[in-house]
């Protein structure tokens, strides 16, 4: 077989985030690995981080194209033989098009599939199922994409119980936490009066200026930092991490982190929820309510402290959340899918 080309078309941004990048730039490392040629369409806009890691692969990028019939020109400008679409934005009549130009087309997606007619949908959430579709479903934990960086960093084992007076919290919220989460869930675990050494990456200049006006208890320090290449040995260092309940999930789990989870937006809660009921992430409620004023928003900020001050003071809690999370994930997710994408192109190359 020649050399197969790939194409990916999603967008990272401030508001959009980079979750749909990240995920996909991991399929992508799994394809360069089987030696196919892989080009990236789309906008990866004001996030520095993002734009350096497709450059760093040698990965390049175009203008997106929006409507069907320019994806399917794309297609053949580049001599795709493949195209990846993870976008809740993009029209999807664009999937149909491209699978009748000739074009392997899987569309990554997070429960709705938006009708889209794909060859493959990849749905790596926690107890995902859909109805009947036109094209092979890879649904669940047995999919999750995930960055070399990650893979590298995932231990033999879980984690066990280990006592920590000033535990190490990581907090991160996606490449930009674009909905301001970081200095909300800040605030509540100082809240927790527990001592901790608390580092939270930060994507925006606002959110470093709210973690600064913070003001730390006893036996507790507050350190920022800005997204970071580093950051599955970070919470792999973490006696606890909190994060949003978005894609960083699955990496959470392949590295058998305890990590306690907050709803950030509206797309996230159905994942969240499974997750939390299944005993692989301690839940710690949506945001908007754990941002709101008034009785509603102390209370809702109280029982997240109330979560949050159990799993600090529990090296067991801590441990029972480790193993389920890494045993959830094992890793092998991309791989899945690279052969059941590249089984798809080679039984439609002659000879």
């Amino acid at each position: 077989m020649s050399t197969v080309r790939v194409g990916v078309r999603c967008d990272a941004g401030p508001t959009r985030g980079v979750g749909h990048l990240v995920r996909c730039l991991a399929l992508a490392e799994e394809f360069l690995a089987r030696g196919a040629r892989v080009e990236f369409f789309g906008r990866v806009e004001g996030v520095a981080w993002a734009a350096r890691q497709l450059a760093d692969r040698g990965v390049p990028l175009h203008p997106g194209p929006e409507r069907p019939e320019d994806l399917v020109a794309a297609a053949r400008r580049h001599g795709l033989d493949v195209m990846v679409l993870d976008s809740y934005e993009l029209d999807p009549a664009g999937a149909g098009a491209l699978r009748a130009a000739g074009v392997v087309t899987l569309a990554v997606v997070d429960g709705d599939t938006r009708g889209q007619d794909a060859d493959v949908y990849l749905d790596q959430n926690l107890g995902a199922a859909h109805g009947p579709l036109p094209g092979r479903l890879l649904a669940g934990t047995a999919y999750p994409l995930l960055r070399d960086s990650v893979l590298a960093a995932r231990p033999a084992a879980p984690r066990p119980a280990t006592a920590a007076g000033r535990p190490r919290v990581l907090a991160f919220f996606g490449g930009t936490d674009a909905f301001g989460a970081a200095p909300v869930l800040a605030r509540v675990l100082l809240a927790t009066g527990h001592p901790m050494d608390l580092t939270v990456v930060v994507g925006r200049p606002d959110v470093e200026a709210a973690l600064a006006a913070l003001a730390p208890g006893r036996g507790q320090a507050v350190r920022p930092v800005p997204p970071t290449d580093d950051l599955p040995a970070l919470i792999t260092a973490a006696d606890l991490v909190v994060s949003a309940a978005g894609t960083s999930t699955w990496e959470l789990c392949c590295l058998g982190a305890a990590a306690a989870l907050v709803c950030v937006v509206d797309n996230q809660r159905e994942s969240y929820h499974r997750v939390v009921a299944e005993g692989v992430a301690a839940g710690l409620g949506e945001l908007p309510a754990l941002a709101a004023a008034g009785l509603a928003g102390r209370a809702a900020r109280a029982e997240a402290a109330r979560t949050l001050r159990a799993l600090l003071e529990s090296p067991r809690r801590r441990a029972t959340l480790a193993e389920r999370a890494w045993s959830t994930v094992d890793g092998r997710g991309r791989a899945r899918v690279a052969d059941e994408v590249l089984a798809l192109v080679g039984a439609r190359t002659p000879g």
